[in-house]
Order: C-alpha cells, then sequence, then structure tokens
C-alpha cells in the first residue's frame, strides 16, 4: 500500500487543530513541515522533494494536505525571474502559515491570562512595571545561558558559542536565521513566541524579548554578539549582531 493510498481517508480541515497536528505525526510530512517553515523564503516542490529524497508527487501531496490544514499558506509565483509568454506556469510555493495553532486538553487560556497581566502591569508605574518585567527576563535568560555555556564545554570559543546560542533560541521558539552581512554576520528570528501578546502590548514584550536575549548573552559569556532591538515585519522585535570591538 503507497504512502497516498494510506493518507487518503485523511480530511484535515483549517478549523480543526487536533487534525491539523495530527498530520505531523507522519514523519515525511513531519519533515516537510519543518524544512519549509525552517526557510525565510517560500519554498516550491522541487526544492521540497529534493531536499528530503521524495518523489515530487508525495512531496505535493504532503504539501498540500498541511495547507489545507492552515499548517502552510501558499502562493503562485514564476521562478527564475522570467515572465511574460513562454515564461512557463507559475509554480506553486509553500511557507509558514501566520496562523496559529493551540491544543489544550483540557481547555487552557494562557493567552488571555497573559492579556490580563499586561494590562495590570500597565496600569502600574510605568518605569517600574517595565523594570520588574526585564529584571526577570534577564535573570531567565542568564540561566539558559549558563546552561548553554556548560553544554558547549569551558574552553568553548565565539564560533562554539555562537551555535549555543543559536540552539537555544531555537529550543525557545524563535526559529533563529543567520544572515551574512559586511559586519561578519547577523541572526534574526524568524518567530516571536509572544506574537499574540506583542499585537496588544508591544513595548513590554519587546523589551522582555530584549532583557531575555541580553541575559542569554550574559550567561554564554564571549560570544561576540549584541542583542539590539530592530523591529521589522514578519521577524521577532531582537536581532543579534556582531558587538563593537572593546579598546
Amino acid at each position: 500500500m503507497t504512502e497516498t493510498t494510506r493518507t487518503e481517508h485523511e480530511k484535515p480541515r483549517i478549523d480543526d487543530p487536533v487534525g491539523a497536528v495530527a498530520l505531523l505525526d507522519e514523519p515525511k510530512r513531519r519533515h516537510l513541515y519543518e524544512f519549509v517553515t525552517a526557510r525565510a523564503e517560500p519554498v516550491g516542490r522541487d526544492e521540497a522533494a529534493a531536499a528530503l529524497g521524495i518523489g515530487r508527487e508525495l512531496a505535493a501531496f504532503h504539501l498540500d494536505r498541511l495547507a489545507a490544514a492552515g499548517l502552510l499558506d501558499t502562493e503562485y509565483r514564476r521562478l527564475g525571474g522570467r515572465t511574460g509568454p513562454g515564461a512557463g506556469r507559475p509554480a506553486k510555493l509553500y511557507r509558514r502559515s501566520k496562523r496559529e495553532l493551540n491544543v489544550s486538553l483540557p481547555a487552557r487560556d494562557y493567552e488571555r491570562a497573559a492579556e490580563v497581566f499586561a494590562d495590570a502591569l500597565e496600569r502600574l508605574d510605568d518605569e517600574g512595571a517595565s523594570l520588574a518585567v526585564t529584571d526577570v527576563a534577564r535573570a531567565r535568560g542568564q540561566a539558559s545561558g549558563r546552561e548553554a555555556r556548560r553544554e558547549a564545554g569551558p574552553r568553548a570559543g565565539a564560533t562554539r558559542l555562537r551555535g549555543a546560542l543559536i540552539e537555544t533560541l531555537g529550543e525557545a521558539g524563535y526559529q533563529p536565521e543567520s544572515v551574512p552581512s559586511e559586519a561578519g554576520g547577523t541572526i534574526r528570528l524568524d518567530n516571536c513566541p509572544y506574537h499574540a501578546l506583542a499585537a496588544t502590548h508591544r513595548d513590554l514584550t519587546c523589551g522582555m524579548n530584549l532583557a531575555w536575549a541580553e541575559g542569554v548573552l550574559d550567561g554564554l559569556g564571549d560570544a561576540g554578539l549584541e542583542a539590539h532591538l530592530a523591529p521589522e515585519p514578519g521577524y521577532c522585535c531582537v536581532v543579534f549582531s556582531e558587538s563593537a570591538p572593546r579598546s
């Protein structure tokens, strides 16, 4: 029995988060999802199939299942920059969905609790509330950084520490992406784990993100990087870049 035949009975719906998450139980489908969501640019069927070493038809089948369930978004575009007659049909491309899926059994609503806490904090003295949040966030970041440092080893150099930083950011849900630059490289974060909260409490949430990131760098030691705020649509507000040389 083929892979396609085994999964033909599945009917994912965009309003069924449990069914959507269940689709990721199939290993090839999950690996395709991870490959697409880790990319900054939309991915075509041929590229996805080649990356996983599977046939284009099977890759298309799984990708379309993920899109039908709301786990991926799609768009159509001609590849290679060709336009006009003879350029061929636009390719179907896949990218990470902007839709959030939450599955909790029994039902839980931590987002609502976070909104209440953020509202309460912002009704307090602005300076005192922000200071309390950033202090706690920085301390938690330092603990994560120290743990990553221990795993990297006491003699780890800057390159290894940066790898430990990327791993820590990935485990925290930030989906880090290394971007080459004239300064030697930048780490952008493709996802904000607190996206919904940032939409209504941006200053508080971005301040928390930055303080946590600075704490991680403090805990890691000399990774040669610094964190700063650089908000850009589609990314977390925090960016890591090369730190200025010390005099």
